[in-house]
């Protein structure tokens, strides 16, 4: 696989993540849990962003590895955790998750950009 196809992942995440983000901006738990629209979209932008990880697991293995501070392994787990098993979802944990870890990923996501755009 290619160096590109790598950085188009990377950036399918990144823009998956923003729009989780986006979904759930300002929703307290009670207003999250009353609004399955946004459960769902927040869900399917979780889908895509485990997708985008298990798909760069797949095809660069040394990746991760050389980026642990990314949680590629949990990434996949709540990806298939949403596809397989959605009616289980802890919807206190899908908000907590988008509240905190989303902009931990979109940190160190956008440090590699910057990384790789100065050719490290």
């Amino acid at each position: 696989m290619t160096s590109d196809r790598l950085a188009a992942y990377l950036d399918q995440m990144h823009a998956a993540a923003l729009q989780a983000r986006a979904f759930a901006d300002g929703m307290t738990l009670e207003q999250f849990v009353a609004d399955t629209r946004t459960q769902m979209a927040v869900g399917m932008a979780l889908v895509l962003i485990g997708e985008s990880a298990t798909r760069i697991m797949a095809g660069y293995p040394d990746f991760p590895n050389e980026h642990p501070e990314i949680p590629w392994v949990k990434m996949k787990g709540m990806r298939n955790f949403v596809v397989h098993d959605y009616y289980e979802l802890e919807l206190p944990v899908v908000l907590t998750t988008v509240q905190t870890s989303i902009p931990d990923l979109l940190f160190h996501l956008e440090s590699l950009r910057n990384l790789h755009s100065q050719g490290e």
